[in-house]
């Protein structure tokens, strides 16, 4: 690029920046309202980020995250349930992602408070909550306490509960000294345990014969490395200590649950084989072979059958 052809864009750029200012009020709030992310205010002040795409008039499937990603690890499904006539929705729970780093409530009770003001701002009704890991944990709980016609379904994939940590009440639950192994690795080195995880056990792809995607691996970085270090590290306790018994017993919807049967993240035997047991209108389905991660690396399956559950 030749100096004169710099400076003529240059100068383009500052009449189209001149011209930006002389317009209308009511037109710039236009313009502001296409920029600014959709966020709503929780009860306690935080701001949270969501996507909302779709018919409003649509029956609403709302997507919860693992930890520590954002609402843009359900981009495929929420495009494929899209383009079937849904309305959906995904946030980013507070701490991660987009929504506001704030320092506290990183426990089970703020995440279900959240989607709880989530669903009232939005007004949605009648909704089917789809949650993965720690947002299957954060469906359960919102579920058990969701006010009348707010949900009509939920799905826990790859899910924590009903506790994911060993105690003397669950006696065959991870070691604490695993979880107290992830909090040394985050406060060590965040940005390299957010590549060890997702290019080892969570896809896994540190199985032998495992075709690898890198693409999948980065985007779990970059969603991970968006959030904020202080939510990631109070969300292990989160995901792995509360107990979800209660909250299983207490769901009356139908609830579908599809975990991998080479979860290596949240052992089978210890979540969905145990979750089934308490809930009261449960359908389990498990996948022989499949990670923790399994509806990002085998979505056309896992699409499939999310969706008959939603038309069933």
């Amino acid at each position: 690029m030749t100096p004169d052809l710099t400076r003529r864009e240059i100068l383009k750029g500052a009449t189209a920046a001149a011209a930006l200012f002389t317009l209308p009020t009511s037109i710039l709030a236009q313009i502001e309202g296409h920029l600014t992310m959709a966020t709503i205010t929780t009860r306690d002040g935080t701001e949270i980020f969501y996507k909302d795409w779709g018919p409003k008039d649509a029956q609403p499937v709302v997507f919860h995250h693992g930890w520590p990603l954002s609402g843009d690890d359900w981009d495929n499904q929420m495009l494929f349930f899209l383009g079937e006539g849904y309305r959906v929705i995904a946030h980013d729970r507070r701490g991660h992602g987009r929504s506001e780093q704030v320092s506290d409530g990183h426990d089970m009770d703020h995440y279900a408070a959240d989607v709880a003001d989530l669903a009232r701002a939005l007004d949605l009704r009648d909704a089917i909550h789809i949650g993965h890991s720690t947002g299957g944990g954060e469906v359960a709980r919102y579920v058990a306490i969701s006010e009348p016609g707010r949900v009509a379904k939920a799905a826990l994939l790859g899910a924590v509960p009903p506790i994911m940590v060993a105690s003397e009440t669950n006696p065959d639950g991870v070691p604490p000294e695993v979880f107290d192994g992830f909090r040394a690795a985050l406060a060590a080195n965040r940005a390299q345990f957010f590549l060890d995880v997702p290019s080892g056990p969570f896809y896994g792809f540190n199985r032998e014969g495992a075709e690898v995607s890198e693409g999948l691996i980065r985007n779990w970085w970059r969603q991970g490395m968006s959030g904020g270090a202080k939510a990631h590290y109070d969300g292990i306790r989160a995901f792995s200590e509360t107990d979800f018994t209660e909250d299983l017993k207490a769901i009356t919807q139908p609830v579908l649950v599809l975990h991998g049967e080479d979860d290596q993240v949240v052992p089978i035997d210890n979540s969905a084989h145990k979750a089934i047991k308490l809930l009261r209108n449960g359908t389990l389905k498990t996948y022989p072979g499949l990670s923790h991660g399994f509806f990002a690396t085998h979505p056309d399956l896992i699409n499939a059958d999310l969706l008959a559950f939603a038309r069933s």
